[in-house]
């Protein structure tokens, strides 16, 4: 999956909820905590992380790239 970023950056908790792989955002600070997500092949522990362009999120089976926003 992609997600186009239309900023600089995105939190790593507001992109689990954007995409609805979290409930909410306490879900979303729990799967954090717990060492459930991994960012460029590495578990991330900071929920507010900022994520940019080419950025990899991995949560279980789903794999999120993060991409320039595409201009028509």
């Amino acid at each position: 999956m992609e997600f186009e970023l239309k900023t600089d950056y995105i939190e790593l908790i507001k992109l689990l909820k954007l995409l609805n792989m979290a409930e909410s955002g306490s879900v979303a600070k729990m799967l954090v905590e717990n060492g459930m997500v991994r960012v460029n092949g590495k578990a991330e522990w900071r929920k507010r992380k900022k994520l940019r362009i080419g950025d990899v999120v991995r949560l279980e089976d789903q794999t999120i790239k993060i991409i320039p926003e595409q201009k028509l």
